[in-house]
């Protein structure tokens, strides 16, 4: 008996050991942004956290609000903290010393619809170029190849600048077409409120009808604001065509009620988040990821299936 009684309290004591060790395998990630406030990277944190809540991790947070640099100093926070691995949301270019922190502690970096960069494994995200040229290029096709086109752009998030930079180039190559303004909204608010501002300034710029074609935007934040200023100047009945990018819920819903915000692009924002997660399990697990960019599918919304979309 007394024999039965040692074996059995060594057991336990193997199985509490056990425990600890599984517990302290579970890989601890943070997951750092500036633009939290902008729903795509909500989207894709949110689909980031849900994958990793099913594979047991620790997930840490972190948004330094609109202040890049900061991201530098978080970076450098969390590898003395021993975190496992690192998801950044923000240009790797401009994090680079944080990188460089990371690299030199051996502690994997990852894109999550980020940019390239030689000191991340590797970067989820939806292909902007494809994205930028099926938008511009339904503007072109909805305004007949001619007509003043005002653009809504980001050249500081790589994401959103190469969406820029095919949209400039589609609409170089039709003559006709003119782009009266090129605006970089604030985006600390999240974008909606002073892209509007922006648009009532160029609304009062070009105050007859017809004046104004179109509103390209690089992601629907700046599409939304412009929709306001055009309905609150009582300008929605000139046929203006908005189009953004990420089919959000509200620019969903806009697309919907048939006015001028016709299209935008659904990208799998989640699919991006859970993308990512895999990746780092991969890497975790001993894998060599050797692609820089690992792509997901989108498809353009517009009034013909967004009854697809909506209320998903």
């Amino acid at each position: 008996m007394r024999r039965f009684l040692i074996v059995s309290a060594l057991l336990i004591v193997f199985a509490l050991f056990g425990a600890g060790v599984m517990a302290q395998d579970a890989p601890t990630v943070a997951v750092i942004t500036p633009y939290l406030a902008q729903p795509g990277s909500q989207f894709v944190v949110e689909g980031f956290e849900a994958a990793a809540s099913e594979k047991g991790w620790t997930v840490n947070v972190i948004d330094t609000a609109g202040d890049v640099a900061a991201v530098i100093s978080r970076i450098e926070d969390v590898v003395n903290q021993g975190v496992d691995a690192i998801v950044i949301n923000v240009d790797p270019a401009q994090v680079e010393a944080g990188l460089q922190v990371a690299s030199d502690a051996g502690v994997p970096v990852f894109g999550m619809d980020a940019g390239t960069h030689p000191l991340l494994v590797t970067n989820v995200t939806s292909n902007g170029y494809a994205m930028a040229a099926e938008t511009a290029t339904y503007v072109t096709d909805r305004i007949g190849g001619q007509g003043r086109v005002v653009m809504f752009v980001f050249d500081p998030f790589p994401p959103v600048q190469m969406r820029g930079i095919i949209a400039d180039a589609i609409f170089a190559n039709n003559p006709d077409i003119e782009i009266i303004d090129r605006i970089t909204p604030d985006v600390t608010d999240g974008g909606i409120a002073d892209s509007r501002a922006q648009m009532e300034a160029v609304l009062a710029a070009n105050p007859d009808p017809g004046s104004i074609s179109a509103v390209w935007a690089a992601w629907d934040q700046p599409a939304l604001g412009a929709l306001q200023a055009i309905e609150a100047a009582g300008r929605e009945g000139e046929g203006i065509v908005i189009v953004g990018i990420d089919a959000n819920p509200q620019a969903l819903d806009a697309i919907a009620a048939g006015g001028n915000f016709e299209a935008s692009v659904a990208q799998d924002l989640a699919g991006i988040g859970a993308a990512t997660a895999d990746a780092v399990e991969r890497v975790l697990g001993g894998e060599t990821i050797n692609q820089q960019v690992i792509y997901m599918p989108t498809v353009l919304v517009t009034s013909a299936n967004v009854a697809e979309f909506v209320g998903e």
